[in-house]
């Protein structure tokens, strides 16, 4: 597993001994430069000298400084070697007579090499001849190499004493964030409480921040879930319970119509639980963690009609006008079956409602650029106290039901109609019918630039 603490200490040390070989090699290169404007200024000097008070009389068979040079042929690193040379270029005077430096007609600093190593010569003209004073380079390069070595040692020490002030910064400074991960370890699967975050360093308190807001949005979905499981059991129980006394009644009838009448009263306790049930799986599909498809632009028309041509049927049964009005295409940013699925619980909300001979109108239309959805009906309608809380799960209103078709409704068809359209960004309105007695539900999607940029 990869450690913050161990990969900072790395690139830091890492850069602490890459620091300290720069600063080195720094000092070598410092170091050099100096030294060679200093001997070079020692180079003029002595050959300066040289010239002044040489012995321009010396015999030219054999230089002078050979004899005194013999059976001691080991020149010293930083030794400058001197020599006169006449006016046509014959060797006065070496003190270096194993080291032949060349003969240099010139004034100034000259580098040569002589028995495959570099020396710099300094040269300068007097009346009698020349005389030279030149010294080895690589003497130089070795007093600066041993300069920057004595710097490398201390480097080393104050890159080791920085790390381990380093490893000590990096616990100090993460000690809170152990703190905070201790705090996590030691909770159990129910404790979704936040972390405690005014201890905590500025660089951390976002990351527990975030992690707070990812409990609590965890703690909100893990409360409606088990809300939602008691609430459904709570409404699973009651048709469950009528059933199994339905079917005892049954069971104990004598006569024929004592039998069919229970037979009745069988099947509507059938179609209200597999109504429930039915509800209570489309309500699990549309909460925020459940998988969805894309929006796609979708056709309200074409959804208008497949609704109201799939409820045609049970119109008719129950002897209400089902119609679809509709017209120019109106289109909107949707998932079709979502959308299937909010309209067909709007319709079958307003058909149980609306007493046999009433009108309930389905249609689709552009209202101030949004394309909105719209279900009218001739009910009782909605008491304007209940409806912000009809939207709540297996909320019913204190209204009275004009038929029997009402009472097995299970509360749950505006609750899956609000959770879709929050999905879609949809806003969901509860309306006075304009024309007469009834309720109209308005589903107002975004115009389609706005969801687009959504």
């Amino acid at each position: 597993m990869r450690s913050i603490r161990r990969t900072l200490l790395l690139w830091v040390m890492a850069a602490l001994l890459l620091g300290a070989l720069v600063v080195s090699a720094a000092a070598y290169f410092t170091t050099l430069e100096e030294i060679n404007e200093t001997l070079d200024g020692d180079l003029r000097h002595v050959a300066v000298s040289l010239a002044r008070y040489q012995n321009v009389n010396a015999p030219h068979g054999q230089p002078r400084g050979l004899e005194a040079a013999e059976g001691n042929n080991d020149l010293d690193g930083s030794e400058i070697a001197t020599s006169t040379w006449d006016t046509k270029g014959n060797l006065v005077y070496t003190s270096t007579p194993q080291v032949r430096i060349p003969f240099i007609n010139r004034n100034g600093l000259t580098r040569v090499n002589v028995n495959e190593e570099g020396w710099i010569v300094y040269a300068i003209q007097h009346r009698d001849g020349f005389a030279q004073a030149a010294q080895r380079i690589e003497s130089r390069r070795t007093i600066a190499r041993e300069a920057a070595a004595r710097t490398l040692p201390p480097m080393l020490l104050l890159a080791m004493g920085i790390g381990a002030l380093l490893i000590y910064g990096l616990r100090y400074g993460l000690r809170p964030l152990d703190l905070a991960a201790q705090d996590v370890a030691g909770r159990s699967a129910k404790s979704l409480k936040p972390i405690e975050s005014d201890y905590l360093p500025t660089e951390i308190a976002p990351m527990v921040g975030a992690i707070n807001g990812l409990m609590a949005r965890l703690n909100e979905s893990l409360t409606a879930q088990r809300r939602f499981l008691s609430d459904a059991a709570h409404e699973l129980r009651s048709p469950i319970t009528a059933l199994r006394l339905q079917l005892q009644v049954l069971e104990r009838s004598a006569d024929a119509a004592a039998i069919e009448a229970a037979k009745n009263e069988l099947r509507q306790g059938v179609a209200r639980a597999q109504r429930l049930v039915e509800q209570l799986l489309q309500f699990a599909r549309t909460e925020p963690e459940a998988v969805t498809a894309p929006l796609v632009p979708t056709d309200l028309n074409q959804v208008v009609r497949e609704v109201v041509g799939a409820q045609n049927l049970r119109a008719e049964i129950w002897k209400l006008d089902l119609g679809a009005s509709v017209s120019e295409p109106v289109v909107a940013l949707s998932e079709a079956s979502q959308l299937t699925i909010l309209l067909n619980n709007l319709v079958e909300n307003a058909m149980r409602y609306t007493p046999s001979g009433g009108v309930v109108d389905v249609g689709a239309e552009m209202r101030d650029g949004h394309p909105v959805l719209f279900v009218r009906d001739t009910g009782p309608g909605i008491a304007k106290d209940d409806r912000e809380r009809v939207f709540d799960r297996f909320y019913r209103g204190e209204q009275l039901a004009p038929s029997q078709r009402a009472i097995v409704g299970s509360g749950l068809g505006l609750a899956i109609v609000k959770a879709i359209a929050d999905h879609h960004g949809a806003v969901v309105e509860l309306l006075d019918r304009i024309d007469g007695p009834g309720l109209e539900v308005r589903v107002a999607f975004p115009a389609m630039g706005e969801a687009e940029k959504a």
